[in-house]
């Protein structure tokens, strides 16, 4: 019985859905199933529908189908750079201070933002105002670029990365430029009070 129902199923995987199924006893005495029909003996069996189902759509093909790369930007600007600094200025500044202005034409869009980079980082969070006030800049050579985002944080335009090198100058330099005179104590950071001269006292003894 088992053996004959494994040949029916193979027989069955073998033969077209459509197809018609007959079985007979050759004669050896072995059940035969065959989709063609035999006079004399032969049996039609009866095929239940088949239950296959349809396969769903991969993950892939769906995920790949509802993510849509974002649009771009729809506006252009014709120009923007940076005015100050000039491209490879020198900075001398003893706290390690500069402003950064930038300009663009047309001017700014309305919802669009500057956002100034240094060495390649953002400075601070977008702004529609082109000035930037920097602090604390390491001296060396550094690098500045400007962006201009819209609405949705896309950029619309950036400038090349632009050099500068930033001179912090000591207060001990700063003298050495220009030493303290006396009226520059206390008015000078480099010249404090703690370090004016004492007045000479005077040799002639008071007229009585």
């Amino acid at each position: 019985m088992i053996r004959w129902l494994v040949a029916l199923g193979l027989t069955l995987a073998a033969l077209p859905g459509a197809a018609q199924v007959y079985t007979y006893i050759d004669a050896q005495g072995n059940r035969v199933f065959t989709d063609q029909p035999r006079p004399g003996n032969a049996t039609k069996v009866e095929v239940p529908p088949g239950n296959r189902m349809a396969t769903p759509p991969s993950a892939t093909t769906s995920t790949a189908t509802s993510e849509k790369p974002p649009a771009e930007p729809l506006f252009r600007y014709e120009m923007l750079r940076l005015l100050i600094p000039e491209p490879d200025a020198t900075i001398r500044s003893t706290a390690g201070e500069m402003i950064v202005t930038a300009t663009s034409e047309p001017g700014l869009q309305k919802g669009h933002r500057y956002r100034l980079l240094l060495d390649g980082k953002s400075t601070g969070e977008p702004r529609p105002s082109p000035v930037f006030a920097l602090e604390n800049i390491d001296r060396g050579t550094h690098h500045l670029a400007v962006e201009i985002l819209d609405e949705q944080d896309r950029i619309v335009e950036r400038t090349a990365n632009q050099p500068f090198h930033m001179q912090r100058v000591s207060l001990a330099q700063k003298r050495r430029v220009k030493p303290c005179a006396k009226a520059d104590y206390g008015q000078r950071p480099e010249c404090p009070l703690s370090d004016k001269p004492k007045e000479e006292e005077s040799s002639i003894l008071p007229f009585f």
